[in-house]
């Protein structure tokens, strides 16, 4: 009777934790990243072994501008190459996106570096603002890239919270098409 109840008991415990990781995996599919990065914090101390949770969690946060939250799972993925080539994505725009902040914020030149550039927005941005190709009106940059002329980035930083944010507007046709925002 014991082990009945023990071996039940298991079976509801995986049963548990495989919805968890199907939820996120949903959450994910279905493009819900903020629903998915938040799940996958919340269960992250019972998969933070898993590299496929890892990678899913990240691109989720990813996905949802948590940006901060890369620096968990990254640290966790170095088994294989696929893993590594993750960790150093993760990596790269977590360090782009501090780097941004640090120069808007504190006045901070970094014209002098140069990172990976990734398919991420942030990336981009970054390589145009560390290159000097934006122009500055107000205190705000507007940068485009020559590859896609018709997409604007606009990057300056908000000061109406006590925290402040920094924002980065896509526009296409100089329409806002979508809003990240960082911290």
């Amino acid at each position: 009777m014991i082990k009945k109840i023990t071996l039940l008991l298991l079976f509801l415990f995986v049963s548990l934790h495989s919805s968890e990781l199907e939820k996120v995996y949903s959450y994910y599919k279905n493009k819900k990243f903020k629903e998915a990065c938040y799940l996958g914090l919340k269960i992250f101390n019972k998969h933070k072994k898993s590299s496929e949770f890892l990678m899913l969690y990240g691109f989720s946060c990813l996905n949802a501008d948590y940006i901060d939250r890369l620096a968990i799972p990254l640290t966790g993925l170095r088994d294989t190459k696929t893993e590594r080539a993750n960790a150093s994505y993760f990596a790269t725009i977590l360090l782009q996106k501090k780097l941004l902040y640090h120069s808007l914020i504190d006045n901070v030149e970094i014209s002098h570096l140069r990172l990976p550039v990734t398919d991420y927005v942030l990336s981009k941005v970054f390589d145009l603002y560390t290159r000097g190709e934006y122009k500055k009106i107000d205190g705000k940059y507007y940068l485009t890239s020559k590859e896609d002329p018709k997409m604007l980035y606009v990057l300056y930083i908000d000061h109406s919270d006590r925290i402040k944010k920094m924002i980065l507007e896509e526009r296409l046709d100089n329409h806002i098409i979508k809003t990240h925002r960082y911290w």
